[in-house]
């Protein structure tokens, strides 16, 4: 999150902007003259060598290929908000009286889930509260059971689930290697994990050591495997250093009277915190000893403003290293050792900052292999006035440049403000696409700045292949159904909620209801799902690859719930196949880096599972 205007800052930054939506279209418009030339003068001299060889690259395509792509549009696909329909009757409690405090605008998660391990994706909302001064009134967290076709029971006076505090963040994950998904939230004070027992959850957060303090602020968690020993740790985001008292102390104007949200950057920063699991239901908080902390160098106060995190092997080194998205100060890549000691080396590497050296307002992120090329892309979702970020490296490098630009992201995501955020094939054409959530943080911005407004709608990128001028283009709203409506958008996810093979998603609104919003696509294109049965104690294989290759292209989803903005998705992965109607080959790399082919199925066009070999 940026800066929200203070008295003596300038609120309208329109000129500035399209000043630099024009250098950057210029210079856009100049790389393109000189790669065309280059690829001009390659034909050419081609031609001219009677005896070369024609070489067809599938990946580049030829320039026939090219302009035939560049004219494509992205198919007609309707996402319907059957929330209601659904059962799911939910509405966020921000605890706003009029006082403007910070977390009451940055809203909460929710989490997609089988928590009765009946093969179907359950659906957590993670609630606010509201302040002790004002009666603290707690409504709870909500559970909805899925009843396989997409129909939502609420069961959360049952569910043990429903917590006093005020939350926001949510993770998933089997830390004690039962085979039952167990669950953590975050939020303003302390956190709470929940044991499953069967259906049923017990807070275990004392027994386990993972309450941290009574004045801090988490915000995103996840489960993974740090230390390489098999068993799932936990890292905690946490946001500034936040009290009702400073905020008031602040006193965040735009006129001298009326009050607004502050920006982070008045507030101090923190440390996140890294769990390491003992093995025995307790765990241990060992951030010190791993490296989590960062310090300002010129200051030597704690750095960290942390809004989100993904885990992901970024240097192909066979253990999960981490990427968090840190709000209006340098984003942190922290590379693992192996035994679980990390080292933060972001701005070396090309993520700490933007394309023009500036940290950003970073919320929502979300990692994948999108080009399916083997190139590690990171996509992180920032303020107003700043483009989103698409970081991408090479396969098994880890020195990064940001594409946003380059693969259509860049210009259409900088007049949003976007905070969750996920790949995800929502056509079933094989390709990963991206949506952005998005939602500004002050009710009255469009007073201050003319360019924005407080509801914004959802952006839904189409990952139009690898031969187009720009691999994503965004989707007109009118042709996305009821996800082209203005929201306060904060947390999202996607499952495939109607087993009908296609990623549903929800969308959390800051103090409303959310949307489930049904894909209700029927473009006949085939798919294939994979759940993994890991061994025990990662009964879900969190950290594995499973890598499927049909027509000649390597299709790679990494199984991870934790990605967007203090929220979870499911952890079977989709494979949209097209018109394909057959697979080559099917493969798993399982987090100790055991691989293990998969016999191809037969029929396509349903849920494969996979179990580890013994």
């Amino acid at each position: 999150m940026s800066d929200s205007p203070a008295p003596h800052e300038t609120d309208d930054f329109v000129p500035e902007d399209d000043a630099v939506i024009g250098r950057a279209l210029r210079r856009s418009a100049i790389a393109l003259v000189v790669i065309l030339g280059a690829v001009l003068a390659v034909v050419l001299l081609k031609g001219s060598d009677e005896t070369q060889e024609t070489v067809h690259d599938k990946d580049a395509g030829s320039i026939e290929d090219f302009a035939a792509n560049a004219e494509q549009e992205a198919p007609r696909v309707l996402f319907t908000d059957v929330s209601l329909a659904s059962g799911i009757d939910f509405e966020h409690e921000d605890g706003a009286q009029g006082d403007k405090l910070l977390p009451e605008t940055m809203g909460g998660g929710a989490a997609f889930l089988d928590y009765d391990g009946d093969g179907d994706q359950d659906l957590l909302f993670v609630n606010g509260a509201n302040w002790p001064e004002d009666g603290g009134n707690a409504p709870g967290n909500r559970l909805f059971e899925n009843d396989g076709s997409g129909h939502f029971t609420d069961v959360s006076a049952s569910s043990g689930l429903a917590g006093s505090s005020y939350g926001m963040g949510v993770a998933v994950g089997d830390y004690d290697g039962d085979g039952q998904v167990d669950v953590f939230t975050t939020g303003v004070g302390f956190n709470h994990l929940y044991r499953n027992e069967g259906g049923t959850f017990r807070d275990v957060t004392e027994a386990a050591g993972v309450a941290g303090e009574a004045d801090q602020w988490t915000t995103s968690a996840g489960f993974f495997d740090a230390d390489g020993d098999g068993d799932l740790d936990l890292f905690v985001c946490r946001y500034v250093t936040w009290s009702r008292a400073i905020d008031e102390q602040l006193a965040f104007t735009n006129n001298g009277i009326d009050r607004v949200y502050g920006s982070p950057k008045n507030y101090g920063g923190t440390h996140s915190s890294l769990y390491r699991n003992e093995g025995d239901g307790s765990f241990t908080d060992v951030s010190e000893e791993a490296g989590i902390p960062i310090l300002n160098e010129a200051t030597g106060v704690a750095t960290g403003k942390a809004l989100g995190v993904v885990f992901v092997d970024v240097d192909s080194d066979g253990d999960t290293d981490l990427m968090v998205a840190n709000d209006t100060v340098q984003n942190f890549l922290f590379l693992n050792s192996g035994t679980g000691i990390f080292e933060e080396v972001g701005s070396r590497r090309g993520v700490g900052f933007n394309s023009d050296g500036n940290a950003t307002g970073a919320m929502g992120i979300d990692v994948a292999d999108y080009r399916d090329d083997g190139c590690l892309g990171i996509c992180i979702g920032n303020f107003a006035n700043e483009m989103s970020s698409l970081y991408v490296a090479p396969p098994g490098k880890t020195y990064f440049s940001d594409d946003a630009i380059g693969e259509g992201i860049g210009s259409p995501s900088r007049q949003k403000l976007s905070f969750g955020l996920f790949f995800f094939d929502y056509d079933l054409d094989g390709r990963l696409d991206l949506l952005q959530v998005n939602g500004h943080l002050e009710e009255t911005i469009h007073e201050m700045q003319p360019s924005q407004e407080y509801l914004q709608t959802p952006q839904l990128f189409w990952n139009a292949g690898p031969n187009a001028r720009s691999r994503y283009r965004v989707v007109a709203e009118e042709e996305t159904g009821d996800l082209g409506h203005k929201l306060a958008g904060r947390g999202s996810a996607y499952a495939d909620v109607d087993q009908d093979g296609d990623l549903d998603v929800v969308v959390v609104q800051v103090g409303r209801r959310p949307l489930l919003l049904r894909n209700d696509q029927d473009l006949g294109h085939h798919w294939l799902r994979v759940r993994l049965v890991g061994q025990a104690p990662n009964t879900a294989a969190l950290g594995a690859w499973v890598e499927l290759r049909s027509a000649g292209r390597t299709l790679r989803r990494l199984v991870s719930a934790t990605k967007s903005y203090l929220s979870q998705s499911e952890l079977p992965v989709t494979f949209g196949l097209g018109a394909e109607d057959s697979i080559e080959s099917l493969r798993v790399i399982w987090p100790d880096g055991t691989l293990q082919e998969v016999p191809v199925p037969t029929s396509l066009d349903r849920e494969l599972v996979v179990r580890r070999q013994e």
